[in-house]
């Protein structure tokens, strides 16, 4: 090893060895995040209380490698005359332009700035990891900037309007600008404001997979605009329409023109794409797009203009399900956007089996969206059915074991608690996988408390999998 890498490794472990863990609370020395955020050095963790937190100046996080989290339920961090004031710096409520920051189970609420486009977070450092937050009613909900070599990762996030009526149609529940990758995943964005979109993205690559992006009652614009092309892969999405939605289409691509770096390709797998507008289409994509790869698609509702405009060099399109008409696919319940399918819906076996994987994103559907910003494992049944879900066998009616199980703490670091009714359940196995796919820990789990050793592990998000019989539980973990 060079004595420039050694030096590098032996002050990244000094860093981390003096990163200090702040608190942010009522009843703490620090009750807001401003009165902190000049103190933060890099690889800090910063802890906010539960609470709601009014009329805060803007934050400012201009450190990197900081893990910023709510702790003993949601935080509130509500934007007020303060931030809708500020002439000079007037962002947003968190502009974080820090490296590698994860932000963590905290609400954004109502930022409102002078050129209308106040954000809950305003990216502006590279590679921002945004988990289990909520973001309501601001300007725009995240909005981030031309950032190169940036991957900007946001999953189980609730986004719900965003938009300015001072402003229609430039506010949008999320907008990232030129980056290199933006993965969104297991989030629910709807009900954008006076024409805003439920999703915008400039990203070169865009893995839009397993969220609800839908529009109900409000006035929005597409569902979901791509409008400079590149690569994107959209697997088992719900992309809804509603009656009022201002646009024509619910989703572009390359529509402002194919200036990301090509190849110019839109994967389309695996989706319930539902138009409740008595008009409109489906996909429309800038002529010239290199490939409109479309399979094992519902697409539900009217297509007058047609199923996709715009024309592609290559159009490979198969095993999809189309009709004007939504009673004709046999959700169960699409009045309360229950798109689940029932036993004899057209949907189900007629779906065609995909290998084909982009950058390690497999196009066959793993895993399905599950109501609140989640997921759940889509089963194995047969033959693939098309659409967002897979029909699956009713389980046994007797209720789970698995509710009985608990986990923490999360974040955790060391040891883990794994808890469970030594009445309810005789036994069972422990998985820890990181965001690979990989196993790094099996355990067998006994009645009783049982504690697993989790340290050594590297910071980040891991899923927890238990099995019982023929039951399986999966739970997000976080390891700092």
């Amino acid at each position: 090893m060079s004595r420039i890498a050694i030096f590098v490794t032996c002050l990244f472990f000094f860093v981390q060895a003096f990163a200090t863990t702040w608190y942010v609370g009522p009843t703490r020395n620090y009750t807001y995040c401003s009165q902190l955020a000049p103190l933060v050095q890099q690889g800090d963790t910063i802890l906010i209380d539960f609470a709601t937190y009014i009329n805060d100046p803007q934050v400012i996080w201009n450190k990197s490698n900081l893990y910023i989290a709510g702790i003993g339920g949601q935080p509130r961090l509500e934007a007020g005359s303060i931030i809708a004031n500020d002439m000079v710096n007037g962002k947003g409520i968190f502009v974080i332009s820090g490296s590698n920051v994860h932000v963590h189970n905290i609400e954004f609420a109502n930022a409102v700035v002078q050129d209308n486009n106040g954000a809950g977070i305003r990216q502006e450092g590279a590679n921002l990891w945004v988990s289990d937050c909520t973001f309501t009613g601001n300007e725009m909900g995240i909005l981030g900037g031309n950032i190169p070599n940036c991957k900007t990762t946001i999953e189980y996030c609730a986004f719900l309007n965003s938009g300015s009526t001072f402003n229609p149609g430039y506010q949008h529940n999320i907008y990232i600008n030129h980056i290199d990758t933006l993965v969104f995943r297991y989030n629910s964005s709807h009900d954008a404001i006076a024409e805003g979109h439920e999703l915008k993205s400039r990203a070169t690559y865009n893995f839009i997979m397993y969220n609800r992006i839908a529009n109900t009652s409000s006035e929005d614009s597409r569902t979901i605009d791509l409008p400079n092309g590149g690569t994107s892969v959209i697997v088992g999405n719900i992309i809804e329409q509603g009656q009022n939605s201002a646009n024509s289409n619910l989703l572009g691509y390359g529509l402002e023109g194919l200036t990301n770096a090509a190849p110019h390709v839109l994967y389309c797998c695996s989706n319930t794409f539902i138009n409740k507008k008595a008009t409109g289409s489906f996909i429309q994509v800038a002529n010239g797009t290199d490939t409109l790869f479309v399979k094992n698609n519902i697409f539900a509702g009217a297509k007058t203009g047609g199923l996709f405009i715009g024309t592609a060099a290559i159009l490979d399109s198969s095993n999809n399900a189309i009709n004007n008409s939504l009673s004709v696919f046999r959700f169960e319940d699409e009045t309360n956007y229950n798109y689940h399918l029932l036993p004899e819906a057209i949907g189900v076996d007629n779906g065609v089996g995909l290998s084909k994987t982009v950058r390690g994103y497999a196009l066959n559907p793993t895993l399905e969206y599950l109501d609140q910003q989640s997921f759940s494992i889509r089963p194995v049944n047969g033959i693939l059915d098309i659409g967002a879900y897979e029909y699956a066998l009713p389980l046994n009616s007797t209720e789970s074991k698995l509710t009985e199980i608990n986990l923490y703490p999360n974040p955790a670091s060391g040891l883990l608690q794994i808890d469970f009714d030594l009445n309810v359940v005789h036994h069972g196995r422990l998985s820890l996988q990181d965001l690979t796919g990989k196993v790094v820990l099996n355990q067998v789990l006994l009645p009783g408390n049982n504690t697993v050793d989790i340290s050594g592990r590297s910071s980040g998000l891991y899923f927890v999998i238990i099995t019982m019989d023929q039951e399986i539980l999966i739970r997000k973990l976080y390891i700092q």
